[in-house]
């Protein structure tokens, strides 16, 4: 299996491709094509895609970590390319979400209208993991949080009863886990669920604590003390080997490295891994 990063914050250096703040990735497999996000923008993922020899017609899948529009902007291009393309996600993908910013809610969810996804994808959407390919699964809703969650402040979501807003509880949020003889691997969005408890939730649904670890892993929000404790677990977990992107921070990523070395890379727009 291949793990591509198509579209991220930060392009590898001599890439020819095109970066923005947001993430897409695609694995490959002897089954099939998986793309996990679509990145903010479809010009940026389909001239990512042209650029890389990737055609869409080929794609077996697509999962959706959850409704940022940095993660589904890419959606409609996508699904121009490849119609009734099924799409994989937990069940409140489609829900509005917002930034509160100067006291006015501001849209940041998908960009496309959730009849228009409907319509045009093959939405498989549920809060159990599922399993897009062989020894590859959604993590489902990560309902058990007893660690930090990978949260932004101004995140807010409509209240039930339609009077203002509430935190957004990013019940959205999944990650991909993949099985490999080496041990699980982890592939995340932005872990809004929180890095830690992600971690415990594939330890007790799937059996162990992965030993790799890819993506966003939102630490970008994350405290002096909260990074220490991150790293604390971490240690005491192996650690995983770390190959981080997009919401993960500069500071994040250098705390990591700090403490674990060879074990931490940063997995920017070009980079490959062999799972």
């Amino acid at each position: 299996m291949k793990l591509t990063c198509l579209v991220d914050n930060s392009v590898k250096q001599s890439s020819p491709l095109w970066g923005e703040h947001g993430l897409s990735m695609l694995l490959e497999t002897p089954q099939g094509r998986l793309l996990f996000d679509t990145g903010a923008s479809g010009t940026v993922l389909v001239h990512n895609l042209l650029t890389a020899g990737i055609e869409t017609r080929t794609f077996t899948a697509c999962a959706l970590s959850h409704g940022h529009a940095d993660h589904t902007g890419g959606m409609a291009d996508l699904l121009e390319r490849r119609p009734g393309l099924p799409i994989y996600g937990n069940a409140t993908l489609l829900r509005e979400r917002f930034a509160m910013v100067e006291g006015s809610a501001n849209s940041i969810g998908p960009r496309m209208r959730a009849e228009d996804l409907q319509r045009q994808a093959d939405l498989k959407l549920s809060a159990s993991p599922q399993q897009i390919l062989p020894g590859v699964w959604t993590t489902g809703v990560i309902s058990v949080r007893t660690e930090a969650e990978g949260r932004g402040t101004n995140h807010v979501i409509r209240a039930p009863d339609g009077n203002g807003y509430v935190p957004d509880p990013y019940e959205d949020d999944l990650s991909l886990v993949i099985e490999r003889p080496q041990g699980w691997a982890l592939v995340c969005g932005c872990c809004h669920a929180g890095l830690l408890n992600t971690l415990e939730h594939v330890r007790r649904v799937f059996g162990a604590v992965p030993s790799m670890v890819v993506g966003g892993t939102h630490l970008v929000t994350a405290d002096p003390a909260q990074l220490s404790h991150v790293v604390e677990v971490l240690g005491r977990l192996g650690p995983p080997m770390l190959y981080l992107n997009h919401c993960t921070g500069p500071t994040g990523l250098l705390a990591l490295s700090t403490c674990f070395s060879r074990r931490v890379a940063p997995f920017p727009a070009g980079s490959t891994l062999e799972l």
